[in-house]
């Protein structure tokens, strides 16, 4: 039976099952999971890092954790088309919260994203980050690599995030050379989709330019995708 108490993110017993409230009502969480700080036994969490203070044009992003869960209270209730079943009758899914972060000390920023994410990661669970402009992958794809080795970068951009860098930059427009250059990102397993701006370096990372997307099929990208990293 579906949980119908309001403010299920506090309220359900359970970490799996459906939830059925207004939109317009009850606590936010992402598609008002159970939102908690005990993620034994998750089998994904998802964690909010609000921070924008690395973008060179338009700040914004650091709202994104909250507008993307406000936007996930429309697709609760239902199961998802064409899949015609709930995955959360399945999968233990839980909400983190966000990262606390220092707004006066931005170089704490890196450490303390990447700190986080290793907590969570440790436990096994598989972690759903919501930006946050696009520096904080510099410290996810570190937490991830620490565990796993050299990842396989799958970005969706109109950037290519490969400018200059000299280790120290909080700058969102760098962090994939950073990464290749560290060896956490094996370019020869990574791919970028959508790009549509000039960078000066590619770091041997697989490109499909936006003209070249716009006339492929949603199938031919995924198996591109497929085809570089593995599988």
């Amino acid at each position: 039976m579906p949980n119908s108490n309001i403010d299920h993110a506090f309220t359900a017993r359970a970490r799996t099952g459906a939830s059925f409230e207004p939109t317009y009502a009850g606590a936010l969480s992402f598609m008002r999971r159970k939102y908690t700080k005990d993620v034994k036994g998750a089998d994904a969490v998802v964690w909010g890092i609000p921070f924008d203070a690395a973008v060179t044009n338009r700040p914004g992003a650091r709202f994104g954790p909250q507008a993307i869960r406000r936007a996930s209270t429309i697709l609760d209730n239902d199961p998802q088309y064409p899949f015609s079943r709930d995955l959360f009758e399945y999968l233990a899914v839980v909400d983190y919260g966000d990262c606390l972060l220092d707004s006066g000390n931005h170089q704490k920023t890196p450490g303390t994203i990447e700190r986080e994410a290793a907590k969570i990661l440790k436990s096994g669970a598989f972690l759903l980050s919501l930006g946050g402009d696009h520096f904080v992958t510099w410290p996810l794809l570190k937490a991830h690599a620490a565990i796993h080795g050299p990842l396989a970068l799958v970005q969706f951009d109109a950037h290519q995030d490969t400018w200059p860098d000299d280790g120290k930059r909080i700058d969102h427009g760098s962090f994939v050379g950073r990464a290749v250059k560290d060896g956490i990102v094996d370019p020869d397993r990574s791919i970028q989709i959508g790009i549509r701006t000039h960078a000066p370096e590619t770091f041997g990372i697989k490109i499909l330019y936006g003209h070249e997307v716009e006339e492929m099929r949603a199938s031919d990208i995924a198996y591109a995708i497929v085809d570089r990293t593995g599988g």
